[in-house]
């Protein structure tokens, strides 16, 4: 396998792995006993978390994209 692609499966499946367990945690907020959030919050959190997909499959198709760093609610 050449280096680069060898780099591409290393690092890709790291950063996947870490985005899915960071998803799972981003759920277990809706935990109610733990937490108290708003419909209008977790709207804004799934919005969020769709845009930067859409954004990740844009930059795999070659069309260049803003990327944004912060969430806020």
């Amino acid at each position: 396998m050449p280096k680069n692609r060898e780099k591409f499966v290393e690092l890709a499946e790291k950063r996947v792995t870490k985005a899915m367990k960071d998803l799972r945690l981003i759920g277990n907020l809706s935990n109610k006993s733990n937490y108290s959030y708003t419909d209008e919050d977790v709207k804004k959190i799934v919005t969020a978390l769709d845009a930067e997909l859409k954004n990740m499959r844009k930059r795999f198709e070659s069309i260049g994209i803003e990327d944004k760093v912060a969430f806020k609610l």
